[in-house]
């Protein structure tokens, strides 16, 4: 039997069944801790079917999009740290200056001159000169701004605005690091567009790392404002507390459901209003052009389609989607932890998403991403449960179960490969393929 014979339908309630057992079987708190993580997976893989499904294009460095989405959250949203500004903030603000137009003089060199040597020397003079006194402005600034009070800021801090608007930002940060990366890779083949991304991604988190005058580095940024009421804040409220006792539910438990409730709507709605844009474009003569491209470049070529504008155009939307889910994942969080982003891993995990829901469609690879976040979560707490039932005859003290209740942390990644395995088997284009 074919899974992709089964209406998307049946597809998605078995889905929701397997959150409603957990709710039932664990808690409720943890199953919708499950589903707002599958609400923010989903967007990312929205962000990825867009250049993988509608484009062909091979993004590995997704985290590094997603880090600029939850950089942003940290810029807009964090209060200023006026002591590190009065320090260090204009100059910093000045070396950036002069950085960003030491790289555009260098541009309208290369374009205004003519190849040739004195093309070349004033190419290495104007970026030599730049990096030089970029540098110049920039270390004084960073250790004046690190030295204020590290232990609680020792950064910039952010803007002062509402959370919310941190997710736009958030979109165009990794827009704008998208089209830089297109201009510069998208005419290479595809597979050194991969290394490309890849290595972008890199150097993104190297930066969050270790620039710890914008985002304290990995000391982390914590206390992150949020869209959505404290669980505190509705326990201290007598009024939410009269009504949950009233309905017989323990009022700690009752806002912890209630918040996490909050979130799901929230990411439920921007999840439809993007898969509704989403749908309206494929189904457009533009969602067509793209499909044909990705089919066909040559022919698309021949009919007149200017491709690499066409790439770099769904690469840039792509990315901007990634960069909506980073700040709604850190603005969930409550922190920045640049330390958690791992390229290599979770963009793995991102794929898989795709893959196993269906490359080019867009409810499967929403459903993917509920699919796989649900299993990346729940494998291991089932696989020890597992081997808990299978080591039950043996003692107490066996080297063998010891070994065994061990192994059961890496059961999510045999999960993953299991799922991946079975669906390429029995649906090669995915659960839910495109038409």
């Amino acid at each position: 039997m074919s899974f992709d014979r089964l209406h998307p339908g049946v597809l998605f309630g078995l889905v929701a069944l397997l959150f409603v057992i957990t709710g039932v079987t664990q808690s409720w708190n943890v199953a919708l801790n499950i589903a707002n993580m599958a609400l923010v997976s989903a967007i990312m893989a929205l962000g990825v079917n867009m250049q993988w499904g509608y484009a062909g294009l091979f993004n590995i460095g997704v985290m590094g999009f997603v880090a600029l989405g939850g950089l942003a959250a940290v810029l807009v949203s964090m209060p200023p740290t006026t002591d590190a500004w009065a320090a260090g903030g204009p100059r910093m603000l000045a070396a950036l200056a002069v950085g960003a137009g030491a790289i555009v003089a260098a541009i309208a060199l290369w374009r205004r001159m003519p190849p040739g040597r004195a093309r070349t020397l004033a190419l290495l003079a104007v970026l030599i000169g730049g990096f030089v006194l970029y540098r110049w402005l920039r270390d004084p600034a960073a250790a004046a701004i690190e030295a204020v009070n590290p232990a609680g800021t020792g950064y910039l801090g952010g803007l002062g605005l509402p959370t919310i608007l941190s997710w736009p930002v958030g979109a165009a940060l990794a827009a704008g690091a998208a089209w830089v990366v297109g201009k510069t890779a998208l005419g290479l083949r595809s597979d050194y567009l991969a290394i490309a991304t890849l290595g972008v991604a890199e150097i993104t988190i190297a930066v969050l790392k270790n620039e710890d005058w914008l985002s304290r580095g990995v000391k982390n940024v914590v206390g992150i404002d949020r869209p959505v009421p404290y669980e505190t804040d509705l326990q201290a409220d007598p009024g939410f507390v009269a009504q949950v006792t009233g309905w017989g539910f323990d009022p700690v438990t009752a806002s912890t459901i209630t918040v996490k409730l909050a979130w799901a709507g929230l990411f439920t709605v921007v999840l439809v209003l993007l898969l509704i844009a989403l749908q309206l474009a494929l189904r457009s003569p533009w969602g067509r052009m793209m499909r044909a491209i990705r089919d066909n470049e040559v022919a698309a070529e021949a009919m007149g389609k200017d491709v690499t504008r066409r790439h770099l155009q769904i690469f840039v939307l792509g990315s901007a989607v990634c960069g909506l889910a980073g700040a709604m994942m850190t603005t969930l969080d409550g922190q920045l932890t640049p330390g958690t982003y791992q390229p290599l891993r979770f963009t793995f995990l991102i794929w898989v998403m795709v893959i196993v829901g269906g490359s080019g469609n867009n409810f499967g690879a929403v459903l993917g991403a509920f699919l796989i976040w649900f299993f990346w979560v729940q494998a291991e707490p089932i696989g020890l449960w597992l081997m808990n039932v299978v080591t039950a005859g043996l003692p107490a003290d066996s080297g063998l179960r010891a070994h065994l209740l061990d192994s059961a942390q890496h059961m999510r990644l045999v999960a993953m490969g299991l799922v991946l395995l079975l669906v390429l088997r029995f649906s090669p284009r995915g659960l839910i393929p495109e038409r």
